[in-house]
């Protein structure tokens, strides 16, 4: 019978590497937490900031409670939107709105301003909107270089009537703010679709190619870690 081989344990690692690395492992537990609160202590304070002036001086939250309430200008905010939004299914609250955009759109410096950010708004938060359809590769800045970009929808008339009917707007972000970017019109059969979410190329843009999804083991193959953990057999 044929003899174990007798295990040695790996040596500890040195004091100062042990506490490096417990630090870097407590950094990417506590760093994300702490960018998310205060991203949204933030944007509560900016709102907040912009909002409560707006209120009458009698009602404001310091001469009615004592204090300045932090949130209430969120809150407020929140409620008159979803208040607008309500009103914007009612008839009259509609007429009243198309009557208010009567007037935007026939001021010169005001009317594109309006059309454009109310496009853009419809697009975000409406299913109706001009979403991009999905992510994909093109070959940007030059041949052999792929980039992750977004697909549009639509392709303006003009566009499409002068460079080629086969065209596809394409929307190439930028790292690691992929608010900016360029936007390219592509022949379709230069894009290679992909299968993940926007969700998901927008974390592996921002990230800088850091956050991937973990490569799934072979099929009828065991993963490295369960096969140094399985019970070695004694040969006979």
């Amino acid at each position: 019978m044929a003899q174990k081989p007798v295990r040695r344990k790996a040596p500890k690692p040195p004091l100062a590497q042990r506490l490096r690395n417990d630090f870097l492992t407590g950094l990417v537990v506590v760093l994300p937490m702490f960018m998310t609160a205060y991203l949204l202590w933030w944007f509560v304070g900016f709102v907040d900031d912009k909002v409560v002036p707006l209120i009458p001086r009698r009602y404001d939250p310091e001469n009615v409670f004592g204090r300045n309430i932090f949130g209430f200008g969120l809150l407020l905010f929140v409620s008159f939107t979803t208040l607008v939004g309500a009103l914007a299914k009612n008839l009259i609250g509609r007429q009243i709105l198309q009557f208010g955009e009567t007037i935007l759109g026939r001021t010169p410096i005001v009317r594109p301003i309006y059309n454009g950010l109310k496009q853009i708004a419809e697009t975000l938060f409406t299913d109706s909107g001009n979403a991009f359809e999905r992510p994909c590769l093109v070959e940007y800045p030059r041949k052999g270089v792929w980039s992750i970009a977004f697909m549009s929808t639509r392709v303006h008339r003009e566009i499409a009537d002068r460079a080629g009917p086969d065209l596809v707007s394409v929307f190439v972000p930028m790292t690691p703010n992929p608010t900016t970017g360029f936007l390219r019109f592509v022949e379709r059969s230069e894009i290679v679709p992909l299968d993940m979410s926007l969700e998901d190329a927008t974390k592996l843009i921002i990230s800088a190619g850091l956050v991937t999804e973990p490569t799934p083991p072979a099929p009828g193959r065991k993963p490295k870690a369960a096969a140094s953990l399985a019970p070695s057999r004694p040969s006979r």
